[in-house]
């Protein structure tokens, strides 16, 4: 249900019919405006939110000319008869709005956290720009031009545009039909969402991005022969979302290759050669890692890119079409297995031996990512070899003598 708010205000004036400017009182001011419109959540922990507690408790007399205010979007908004308060009719995106905090998500927390922290706030004042009737599209538009005081990353804005629902939507159908739950990270700060690296939306792109056959191919004429660049997309065109939509069904194949290299890492890190000792490069035992998945994490962290040279071999295994040559789960396990043993382990110890940490260098190392495309080649035509193979003699066993 819609519901309203109420803002206490010294006075206020209407900048045009569907926008006012209000002086409003801190110390009664709403702390659980729904956040809809805003690009990130509030960050406790940023230098942003410090200064903004320090200045409304140290002098909040002095707040209002400090501050640049914060600004909220409202269905409607009905002054009081004696105009001392403003009451705001707010619809959340459940409601078919997107109504309440657009920018000064930092300034609101800081002022929840005052008032309990028992600071007088009685003088303290704040600027609100209220904006009446927005459409969703509207209400982003303004919280991405809003200016901030601290920098908001790509992947804030791109989900602001919406850019982000293609594969929102994807991951909902999956959710549902194979009874599973996600953690995505699309936006800064997001509430319920781990920081680690592999559950940002952009690693998702990334683990996709290296089943593209088509785009990067060795034995094509193109300069991209192997998905190593790390940039992540701050704007996503038709044209990209087009190629993108595309490869979303190999996604859960891709997860799940990562997901058995972790597995298997972690079983060879439970059973070292030397006890106690760690022979794999950049693989962290004090650290924990989770993967989008919500079944998975594993007892040590690892680098966002470990496994995007493993899933990038996989590719040979695509046509032009994005389909799997022979059926995934005939050749998936064997095939990761036989890249573990006889390449990726290798790779790992030889670097861990020599001092090094792979990390981001991983997509800087063409020859580990050529090693296992060619690697992938061979398993792939012994492989066929074994099925032509196998259907001669049926058809020998079949022919009458």
């Amino acid at each position: 249900m819609p519901k309203n708010w109420i803002i206490k205000v010294d006075n206020y004036l209407h900048a045009n019919p569907n926008c006012i400017i209000a002086t409003a009182h801190v110390d009664t001011f709403p702390t659980n405006l729904p956040l809809e419109p805003n690009i990130r959540e509030p960050n406790r922990k940023s230098a942003t939110y410090r200064q903004i507690f320090d200045s409304v408790t140290t002098q909040p007399e002095k707040f209002f000319e400090r501050h640049s205010g914060i600004v909220l979007s409202a269905n409607k908004v009905k002054p009081s008869k004696n105009k001392t308060e403003l009451e705001l009719l707010v619809l959340e995106a459940s409601e078919g709005g997107s109504d309440g905090i657009i920018n000064g998500g930092h300034t609101v927390l800081a002022f929840e956290q005052a008032k309990n922290y028992k600071y007088d706030l009685t003088q303290a004042r704040v600027k609100v720009t209220i904006h009446i009737g927005l459409q969703e599209e509207e209400a982003k538009d303004i919280a991405l031009a809003s200016n901030t005081t601290s920098p908001v990353d790509s992947r804030s804005k791109v989900n602001a545009r919406g850019d982000y629902k293609f594969i929102k939507q994807y991951l909902a159908q999956l959710e549902r039909a194979e009874d599973r739950k996600f953690r995505i990270a699309y936006y800064q700060n997001q509430s319920g969402a781990p920081r680690n690296a592999q559950c940002n939306v952009n690693h998702l792109f990334k683990l996709i991005n290296c089943l593209d056959r088509n785009r990067y191919n060795p034995d094509g004429n193109k300069r991209s022969k192997h998905p190593t660049g790390t940039n992540t997309p701050s704007q996503i065109t038709d044209t990209e979302r087009e190629r993108l939509t595309l490869l979303l069904p190999l996604l859960p194949k891709a997860l799940w290759i990562e997901q058995r290299l972790y597995e298997i890492i972690q079983e060879h890190i439970s059973n070292p050669r030397r006890k106690g000792v760690n022979d794999l490069a950049s693989i962290d035992t004090r650290k924990n890692t989770l993967l989008p998945d919500s079944k998975y994490s594993f007892g040590f962290g690892a680098p966002t890119d470990l496994a995007l040279p493993i899933i990038a071999s996989y590719r040979v295994f695509l046509d032009k079409d994005y389909n799997w040559i022979i059926p995934f789960e005939e050749f998936a396990e064997n095939f990761l297995q036989h890249l573990w043993v006889n390449y990726y382990r290798k790779y790992l110890i030889s670097e861990k031996t020599a001092g090094n940490t792979v990390g981001t260098k991983i997509c800087r190392n063409q020859e580990i990512w050529e090693s296992l495309y060619i690697s992938a080649q061979s398993y792939l035509n012994q492989h066929l070899v074994k099925i032509v193979n196998s259907t001669k003699r049926e058809e020998l066993t079949l022919t009458p003598s």
